[in-house]
C-alpha cells in the first residue's frame, strides 16, 4: 500500500491553505472585508493556534475550506468500499469493466487468532491463500481468454485484489474517515488499520491541525450488533429475488405539484390544495403538464420533498455502481461475521457457455472449500473477508429522494450500463411508476423520456426506435 498527497505538500503551499482556514475562522468576527482578513492572517504559527482553538470548540465547518487529494496505491475493494461509503468524498477507480486485472496483485494479510494475535500457523495460512488466490486470478485469466468480457469475468475474482484511486476530500471528513479507521470497527480489518495509520502520518506532517483530535478520540463505543444478537440468533441469510420498494412518501406525485405550487405561492399546504384541484378543472391535463415541467427544469427541488425506500438485491462485483451515488442513504452490511458465500449470481455470458461455466463453478465450489478449511483454524473473523467473490451477493437498503432517482435513474437504465445495476434501475422505475405513475414519466435513460441520447458515437441506437 502506498499513499500520497497531491499537492499542498510545499512550504508556501501550506502557508497558503492553513492561511484559507484561519481567515474563514476569522472572518465572522473581524470588523474588515474578507480581503484584510486574508492579509491579516500572514502568519503560519499564530494562524495554527488560531484553527485549533476554533474546531476545538466545535466549530469545525471552516477546515471544510481546505481539500486534499490523495494517490492511494495496491489497495483492496475493501478500501474502495470504505472511501465510497464516506459519502463526501469524491473518488476516481481502476475500472474493472475495461481493465484486464490478472497481473494486478492480491493483498496477503497476517492472519490472526481469535484474541487478535498473529495466529501460530500464519506461515503455512498465508501459502495455502496465496496459492489459492493465484488459483482465482488463474480462473479469471482463463475466462478471458476464453471470450468472456473483463466485465463478467471479474465476478470470479476475490475481494483480495489490488485497485487503484484518487480521492479528494475536506479536512472534515479526512478527520473523520481516520478517527472511523483507527478507532472504530474498521480498525479491527487490518488493511484497514494500516491505511488509517498511513492517513495519520501525512495528517501529522500536512495537516498538522487535526492531529491532536484524531490522537485523543477515544474508542467508539460497542456496536448495536452485539445487543440485536444478544435478544435473537441471527437468522440465515437470504438474498431477495429482486429489489423491493418498502415504503414512500404518501401520494408522491400530488406532493411534488403541491410543492410547487406553494413555492410560487408562497401559501399553505391547503391553499395549493384548493389551487392544484382549480387548475385541474380548468385544464385536464394540468398535473401532466405542470409535473413535465417540473421533471425538467434545472432546479428540481419539488423532486427532492418525496423519498422512496428499497432493499436491493446486488452483487459486490457490482456494489460500487450504487454506492458511487452519493445523494442517497445506503445501508450496506458489515463484511464480519461473514456471508454465506453460497448467494452468488453468475453472468449471463458464463451461465451461456459451458466451458466457462464449469470453470467459475469450479472455483466458487473450491472457494467455499478454502474457507471453510481456514475457519477450522479459528482465524479472526476479519482476516477471512478476502475470501468473498465479486459474485457474492448481498441485500441492502437506501433510501432516495425523487431528484436523486432520477438523476441515478437516467444513467443507470442507459443500455450502456452494466447488466446487473440495468436490470435493478430498470425494477426500481417500474415500481415508482406504480405509485407515482407522473413522476414515473421522468424515470429512465434519457432516450426514453427526453428524447435525447448524450453518447454521441457510443449511442446504441434504441433513440432511433422510440
Amino acid at each position: 500500500m502506498k499513499i500520497e498527497l497531491l499537492g499542498g505538500c510545499t512550504k508556501n503551499e501550506m502557508d497558503s491553505r492553513i492561511q484559507k482556514v484561519a481567515a474563514s475562522g476569522k472572518l465572522s468576527r473581524f470588523p474588515g472585508n474578507v480581503f484584510e482578513v486574508l492579509e491579516s492572517c500572514n502568519d503560519y504559527e499564530k494562524n495554527l493556534k488560531l484553527i485549533k482553538r476554533i474546531i476545538g470548540m466545535g466549530h469545525k465547518s471552516i477546515i471544510e475550506h481546505d481539500y486534499l487529494v490523495f494517490a492511494i496505491c495496491d489497495v483492496t475493494p475493501i478500501i474502495e468500499q470504505t472511501i465510497i461509503g464516506n459519502r463526501l468524498t469524491s473518488f476516481t477507480i481502476k475500472s474493472r469493466r475495461e481493465v484486464d486485472f490478472r497481473t494486478a496483485g492480491f493483498y496477503i494479510p497476517d492472519f490472526r487468532d481469535k484474541e487478535g494475535n498473529i495466529h501460530r500457523c500464519n506461515k503455512e495460512l498465508k501459502e495455502k491463500y496465496t496459492n489459492h488466490m493465484k488459483f482465482l486470478f488463474n480462473t479469471y485469466g482463463d475466462l478471458v481468454d476464453s471470450g468472456i468480457n473483463v466485465e463478467d469475468s471479474r465476478f470470479i475474482l476475490p475481494y483480495s485484489y489490488y485497485s487503484n484511486i484518487i480521492m479528494g476530500l475536506d479536512a472534515r471528513n479526512l478527520e473523520r474517515l481516520t478517527i472511523s479507521l483507527l478507532h472504530g470497527p474498521l480498525g479491527k480489518i487490518s488493511e484497514l488499520k494500516e491505511f488509517g495509520n498511513i492517513l495519520f502520518e501525512l495528517i501529522k506532517k500536512f495537516v498538522p491541525y487535526l492531529a491532536e483530535n484524531i490522537e485523543d478520540y477515544e474508542e467508539f463505543p460497542t456496536d448495536e450488533s452485539d445487543y440485536i444478537n444478544s435478544l435473537y440468533t441471527r437468522p440465515d441469510i437470504n438474498i431477495l429475488d429482486k429489489p423491493h420498494l418498502l415504503s414512500y412518501t404518501s401520494n408522491p406525485d400530488r406532493v411534488i405539484l403541491k410543492s410547487c405550487i406553494m413555492y410560487n405561492y408562497q401559501c399553505s399546504e391547503d391553499a395549493a390544495e384548493k389551487i392544484l384541484d382549480s387548475s385541474a378543472k380548468k385544464d385536464t391535463n394540468y398535473e401532466a403538464k405542470l409535473m413535465d415541467i417540473i421533471l425538467h427544469k434545472e432546479e428540481r427541488r419539488e423532486l427532492e420533498q418525496v423519498n422512496f425506500t428499497f432493499q436491493i438485491p446486488i452483487s459486490l462485483s457490482i456494489l460500487t455502481h450504487l454506492t458511487r451515488h452519493r445523494m442517497h442513504s445506503l445501508l450496506v452490511p458489515s463484511f464480519v461475521p461473514m456471508w454465506n458465500l453460497k448467494n452468488y449470481i453468475i453472468p449471463p455470458t458464463i451461465n451461456a457457455k459451458k466451458d466457462a461455466l464449469e470453470l467459475f463453478n469450479l472455483a466458487i465450489d473450491k472457494n467455499i472449500q478454502m474457507l471453510e478449511e481456514f475457519k477450522k483454524y479459528d482465524i479472526f473473523e476479519y482476516d477471512l473477508i478476502y475470501f468473498y467473490l465479486g459474485c457474492q451477493m448481498v441485500n441492502v437498503m437506501t433510501s432516495i429522494n425523487g431528484r436523486s432517482l432520477q438523476w441515478i435513474l437516467r444513467m443507470r437504465c442507459c443500455n450502456k450500463a452494466q447488466w446487473q445495476i440495468r436490470n435493478i434501475a430498470k425494477e426500481l422505475a417500474r415500481q415508482v411508476k406504480q405509485v407515482a405513475p407522473l413522476l414515473g414519466k421522468g424515470l429512465g435513460s434519457t432516450c426514453v423520456t427526453d428524447l435525447v441520447c448524450y453518447e454521441g458515437k457510443e449511442c446504441c441506437g434504441l433513440i432511433d426506435t422510440l
